[in-house]
């Protein structure tokens, strides 16, 4: 063994116990710190509710999160109140009649709506397309069939498809492709938007192979 190899061996002990470490805690402080981050800006945005707040919150640090988290609550209860429901829609009927809101707010709730398992123009399948080019595959979701007056083929069934972006699952692409070029695959919406959301990296563990 030569001299070299001697000195360094220690080092190189050394530098593995250092990366073990680093690849044990990074996940996890990088977990807090995104976290954290969040909280910070949502807090933020919600930092016109300090004076509302009650006495006994003001002294808890966040608690203007856990004011919305009840109110969201509390709407959703209103929402069962068939009478208040029909009140609820018709502010929104409202709102959507504004010009320069109604394209923002439409847009907007749709999207909300789609990723509902309730609702009846919800994303209906997780599907494994070949774009932007043939050989190249993204997933995105089957939103519904092609009418066919509009397909580019009337012989054969067309679907349309959202294609995410990533990490923005907001912003995609509008895709219209012939029902055999589709392959369903077995995800949840939830784990497909984990997925596209950070590219790839998080993979549902049902996929996994056991160690």
């Amino acid at each position: 063994m030569s001299l070299k190899s001697i000195l360094f061996k220690p080092f190189r002990f050394l530098w593995s116990l250092f990366l073990n470490g680093l690849i044990t805690l990074l996940p996890l402080t990088l977990t807090i710190v995104i976290f954290h981050l969040t909280i910070k800006i949502v807090s933020g945005w919600l930092e016109p509710l300090q004076d509302l707040k009650p006495e006994f919150l003001k002294s808890i640090p966040y608690s203007e999160i856990l004011l919305v988290l009840i109110a969201i609550f509390f709407v959703g209860v209103i929402l069962r109140i068939l009478v208040l429901r029909s009140i609820v829609h018709s502010t929104e009927s409202i709102i959507a009649k504004i010009p320069l809101v109604r394209p923002v707010y439409t847009g907007i709730r749709q999207l909300v709506q789609a990723f509902g398992v309730q609702d009846k123009r919800s994303f209906k399948k997780v599907v494994l397309i070949e774009f932007p080019k043939e050989g190249i595959f993204s997933l995105g979701f089957l939103t519904s069939e092609l009418s066919k007056q509009l397909s580019p083929n009337k012989e054969i069934k067309h679907f349309t498809i959202f294609v995410p972006t990533t990490p923005n699952p907001t912003s995609g692409y509008f895709i219209i492709i012939p029902e055999k070029k589709i392959q369903v695959v077995d995800l949840s919406h939830q784990e497909a938007m984990a997925l596209i959301i950070s590219g790839g990296i998080i993979q549902p563990d049902r996929f996994k192979d056991p160690v």
